[in-house]
């Protein structure tokens, strides 16, 4: 018999916050959970949710805050750090696990347990936000096109600000600089080791290599061996990155990383309804074989924020309808390629 119930967990995060009001639109009834519990009993008091209030540290706590829980949205990074206590327990109760994320570590680490989630019957997903649903469905969508493919790029031009946790992840990753698949392995590469010209569907843009998620997704996804990832800046940017890899040692330091956080934490907001309304996301992606054909597309969305909030919603809806054999997924692997195109706003355009 399928369990019903559902959590957001880290409801009181500015990404959490977009989910829950679209849930409450969508006449969804999750239990709203974090480890604030005045910020979460105020978001419930509005919205008329159950709460429930348990930090990640505490593994037995968690445990029996998820009994009888059947898919556990986790909003709460940043993901290096807090998804695998929420896996472990996703594990033990049988509840499937989503995440907002977009840090390949993580994609990584729960790939790394899909043995368990098969033995438990469970749907490991990470990133089914932006972080990475609309990227690996043009991935999948581009070698549906050319199945011999060998090499992918994908790209994305972000057209609003960001929120502090997204500043916050980005943090970390200075840190560990970037990362490529080449050859099916992942693969350490300098901060923006490589830039380029982007063709978006609104014009050339430049852009450099990321450590995104889909270096580690779209090889699960699709099997090609060899992919990069690019995100458009300014040559300001790109210039400034390459001289930060010289202090990338003191960038790894925790108090470094903790001021600067702290920092974000009092410079940074997320963007407001206006402003996520008048901007979109631009992606372009192009997939070639070793014989020399080659298939490109581009693709527009909504902003970033208002894709992670209908992409989500869209899976939870669908896992608490559908009987889904347990393991690890990726945005196309479970709902197929056109999953993006399905949500309002996205469109694609193949250029073969």
């Amino acid at each position: 018999m399928m369990k019903h119930n559902w959590m957001i967990y880290g409801a009181n995060g500015y990404t959490g916050r977009l989910i829950v009001k679209e849930a409450k639109k969508r006449g969804m009834e999750p239990i709203l959970a974090g480890r604030n519990k005045g910020a979460i009993e105020e978001i419930c008091a509005e919205t008329g949710f159950e709460s429930r209030v348990f930090d990640l540290d505490n593994q037995t706590a968690v445990q029996q805050a998820l009994e009888g829980i059947a898919i556990v949205l986790h909003c709460a990074g940043p993901f290096s750090a807090t998804s695998q206590p929420m896996i472990e327990a996703c594990l033990a109760t049988g509840s499937h696990y989503l995440d907002i994320t977009g840090e390949i570590s993580v994609f990584a680490n729960a790939y790394r347990q899909s043995d368990g989630a098969r033995r438990a019957d469970i749907v490991l997903m990470p990133g089914v936000g932006f972080d990475v649903v609309p990227t690996d469905c043009l991935a999948a969508t581009l070698v549906k096109k050319l199945p011999a493919a060998t090499a992918m790029v994908l790209a994305f031009e972000s057209g609003g600000r960001i929120s502090p946790g997204t500043a916050k992840t980005s943090v970390e990753g200075l840190a560990s600089g970037g990362c490529v698949r080449q050859g099916g392995e992942l693969k350490r590469v300098p901060l923006a080791w490589k830039s380029r010209e982007i063709p978006f569907a609104h014009g050339k843009r430049l852009a450099m290599t990321i450590p995104w998620g889909d270096v580690f997704t779209a090889y699960i996804s699709t099997g090609v061996p060899d992919i990069e990832v690019y995100m458009s800046a300014p040559p300001s940017t790109i210039k400034r990155l390459r001289r930060m890899r010289m202090i990338q040692p003191l960038l790894s330091m925790q108090w470094v990383q903790n001021a600067i956080k702290r920092r974000i934490e009092k410079s940074i907001k997320g963007p407001d309804k206006e402003a996520r309304q008048s901007s979109e996301m631009q992606l372009w992606g192009e997939v070639s074989s070793l014989d020399g054909r080659s298939v490109a597309a581009t693709m527009t969305t909504p902003d970033g924020y208002d894709v992670t909030v209908m992409a989500s919603l869209g899976i939870v809806e669908y896992l608490l309808t559908t009987e889904v054999e347990g393991g690890f997924y990726t945005p196309s692997l479970l709902l197929g390629a056109d999953y993006a195109e399905s949500l309002p706003g996205i469109s694609i355009k193949i250029n073969s």
